[in-house]
């Protein structure tokens, strides 16, 4: 069994079927789709569809959700103005096109969608660096799923509330998958589905000096323009060929060398040259990449 993640699709359906053939999931191998399926691309529904077609699919409600849900909600023409003018036009023209038995049955899923879960899995870089030491052939690592990031001074803050240590040595390394998911739950939403700046240009202070502790992985912010929020990035956010990639950021010595974010936003949105859709293995941090393409 393995743990992929992907995000920020943005209606590229046919970029999303190859990676998701170049990665060949397997019946027990899970897929966490975090948010932004919609708006943008060329097939949006289609997206929405394929996602719910696979069997063990997760998926998490991102901003371009949300907005969707709040203007139909609203009934405002200033709301869906707003709406379309960050890429929902395509979404809209696709719900128009389905039954109304279909679009609502589709709106009814969409607006259940949470906010966030906590995996924890192996850390198959650790054991494969550490075979003689027991400790560290079975370390394990969990990983906070957002769409955006993290308020992580209200992280801190809770998970100390709770009994949980949290210090420069030792992050939130003893930090249970329940505490951590109940900080969450007590995060504010939309810092879940927005926030930029604050989270990507700061260190969570999750991951202590010895290199243990959690990972936030998210998307919403294209790796293209993570540079303009992020410090302490593993490369520029842009591979050679001036495509979005996967950035690991805020490896440093007061983290052990380790990533305390990553971000899975590929840049789909941004369309061809840039854009691609990717899709990463939590355990070991491979990727695999697919470009939207020209008319896709």
């Amino acid at each position: 069994m393995a743990t992929y993640v992907t995000s920020d699709v943005h209606g590229y359906l046919r970029a999303l079927d190859a990676a998701l053939e170049l990665v060949g999931l397997g019946s027990d191998d899970v897929l966490y789709v975090m948010g932004d399926m919609v708006d943008r691309g060329p097939d949006p529904i289609g997206v929405v569809k394929l996602v719910r077609s696979l069997p063990n699919a997760r998926v998490l409600m991102g901003n371009h959700e949300r907005m969707l849900l709040d203007v139909l909600a609203a009934d405002d023409d200033r709301e869906l103005l707003l709406w379309q003018m960050n890429g929902g036009s395509t979404t809209s023209r696709e719900l128009d096109a389905l039954s109304g038995e279909e679009a609502g049955e589709l709106i009814e899923w969409l607006s259940g969608l949470p906010l966030f879960d906590v995996v924890e899995v192996a850390d198959e870089r650790v054991r494969r660096s550490h075979p003689g030491d027991p400790e560290l052939a079975a370390a394990t690592r969990a990983h906070l799923l957002v769409h955006a990031g993290i308020d992580a001074a209200a992280a801190r803050a809770n998970l100390r509330a709770a009994g949980v240590p949290v210090d420069a040595a030792g992050g939130a390394r003893d930090a249970s998958v329940a505490q951590l998911a109940s900080m969450l739950s007590q995060q504010v939403s939309d810092d879940l589905l927005w926030i930029r700046g604050d989270f990507w240009s700061e260190a969570t202070g999750l991951i202590g000096r010895d290199g243990r502790g959690p990972v936030v992985v998210s998307g919403h912010t294209p790796s293209l323009y993570l540079g303009r929020y992020g410090r302490l990035m593993s490369g520029t956010g842009v591979t050679e060929d001036l495509q979005g990639c996967v950035v690991e950021v805020g490896a440093c010595r007061d983290t052990g060398g380790e990533a305390d974010r990553i971000c899975i936003d590929c840049a789909a949105a941004t369309g061809s040259p840039t854009g691609r859709v990717g899709i990463m293995r939590l355990e070991d941090r491979a990727t695999w990449y697919v470009p939207v393409g020209e008319g896709a």
